[in-house]
């Protein structure tokens, strides 16, 4: 798998970085959309038109192409929020910068995401997180994301579980990992993509979620 890596010099307080959030948008109060009232960063992944690749590899914006039939791997490391590579159609990864969310895997997010599904209505797709450890074996989490655009109106729901955490299958246990939570392996979201035109997701700095904890055999 060709992972595309960032080398992050130095580590940012939690508190610097809510400042240094170039995509940082105010969320509405009491919009009644499930989503927190807050800053919060935005990201869309756009289903790109079938049968066609985006052509670009383009860092900064708020925006990842991915297919619109077909799948593709978002690349991930840490930093703060960021695209820096936003073509993951044609067997390109992309690759998308986020901060540690739980560098103690104390359970509590430091952050939470949200998504909701937007476009044509009836498109699906799912993602998981999955990582690489240092011997080459990959795991991926046994909480699978599904997407869907249903009719009316979308609503976000809180997905911290399944985008910031794999609960890897290791030695018949589930164990919770959270993303960067070993230098040495490599992060990244698997994207399924069925005709989904838009996932958006945004990420709230300072909203904690409780998470599972794993344990259970699988």
């Amino acid at each position: 798998m060709n992972f595309k890596r960032t080398l992050m010099a130095g580590v940012l307080s939690f508190g610097m970085l809510l400042w240094g959030l170039g995509g940082l948008t105010q969320a509405g109060a009491g919009n009644g959309n499930g989503a927190p009232s807050g800053p919060h960063y935005n990201l869309n992944l756009i289903g790109f038109a079938n049968g066609q690749n985006y052509t670009q590899d383009n860092s900064g914006g708020n925006v990842i192409h991915v297919p619109l039939y077909g799948n593709c791997t978002i690349d991930l490391t840490e930093g703060s929020f960021a695209v820096l590579d936003s073509n993951c159609t044609g067997g390109n990864n992309a690759l998308f910068q986020l901060p540690a969310p739980d560098p103690t895997n104390s359970g509590t997010s430091a952050y939470s995401v949200f998504v909701a599904t937007r476009g044509k209505p009836l498109g699906t797709a799912t993602m998981q997180s999955c990582y690489i450890d240092s011997s080459g074996t990959q795991y991926c989490s046994t909480y699978l994301l599904p997407l869907k655009r249903n009719f009316g109106p979308s609503k976000f729901d809180n997905v911290t579980k399944y985008l910031l955490y794999v609960y890897a299958c290791v030695s018949g246990t589930v164990t919770r990992v959270p993303l960067f939570s070993d230098s040495t392996e490599q992060y990244y979201w698997q994207y399924d993509n069925y005709g989904l035109r838009n996932a958006a997701l945004r990420f709230y700095p300072g909203v904690q979620t409780i998470v599972p904890s794993g344990g259970s055999s699988c």
